[in-house]
């Protein structure tokens, strides 16, 4: 049962103390939008070259297309439906003819609760959900856990860096110190998740595992799109944050060629 407890261990650990770590940047130097649409942009290229080169060919390894395909659709109405619940049953864009009256209704369900809370609890929610996918990687294959470990610290890092800008711009005294409270949350959020998946997940069988596989992958897709890219685009400059996602997807597909060349 202790086989592989180190990696997973480290793995853990390592995105875990990511979110902290954007956020104690975030409150040294006050990251411009470029870089965070540089930063959230390779953390969203590297989550989406996870899915297509590691998380979903894994799952298909262990589980029929039909069950996997199920299994994904599953995982991304869960955290669709999270994403709902947090923001009280409305989402709309900037550009849609709704976001008038989907602001003013989160704005009286969140009247007296600071911007940088309501979304620090919303990630520390979706950190679980990460944290299962790490666990569930490293119970089925540790080289998938390596690579979808390297996707959720950048994901980690640039999630602290937001919060930290948001924080930093609301000028409030004590936001430093507030910052790193929330990220600190969001690492041990995931820590807890991944140890606890990888406890109870390992020694399942194999279509058992791909399923949940195909379930991670579903889920961090939704949080890939339905958050990570808008953020990148929303602060990208000369399409910055299109290049940058570009790099990540690119970074990923090497180095799952070379780790399934080296295997």
């Amino acid at each position: 049962m202790m086989d592989g407890l180190l990696p997973v261990l480290g793995v853990a650990l390592v995105a875990g103390l990511a979110s902290p770590l954007g956020g104690f940047i975030a409150t040294r130097i006050r990251p411009s939008s470029l870089f965070l649409s540089l930063a959230v942009g390779l953390a969203a290229g590297v989550l989406l070259g996870t899915f297509a080169f590691e998380l979903v060919p894994s799952a298909l390894e262990r589980a029929p297309l039909a069950l996997v395909a199920v299994c994904f659709a599953v995982g991304f109405a869960l955290v669709y439906g999270l994403d709902l619940l947090v923001n009280h049953g409305a989402l709309a864009g900037p550009e849609a003819d709704q976001k008038p009256a989907v602001d003013a209704k989160q704005k009286r369900h969140n009247k007296g609760a600071r911007k940088v809370a309501v979304i620090g609890a919303a990630t520390s929610s979706e950190e679980l959900i990460e944290g299962l996918a790490i666990g569930v990687s490293a119970a089925a294959d540790l080289r998938v856990a390596l690579i979808v470990g390297l996707a959720i610290v950048l994901d980690n890092i640039s999630e602290g860096l937001s919060l930290g800008a948001i924080d930093a711009a609301s000028g409030e005294e004590g936001a430093a110190r507030k910052t790193l409270l929330w990220t600190s949350l969001i690492g041990v959020s995931l820590f807890v998740s991944a140890m606890v998946g990888w406890f109870l997940l390992k020694g399942l069988p194999e279509p058992v595992l791909g399923s949940l596989l195909g379930l991670g992958a579903g889920a961090m897709f939704y949080l890939t799109i339905g958050s990570l890219l808008p953020e990148a685009e929303s602060h990208q400059f000369q399409q910055s944050a299109a290049i940058a996602i570009g790099l990540g997807f690119v970074l990923v597909m090497v180095l799952s060629n070379l780790e399934a060349g080296a295997g």
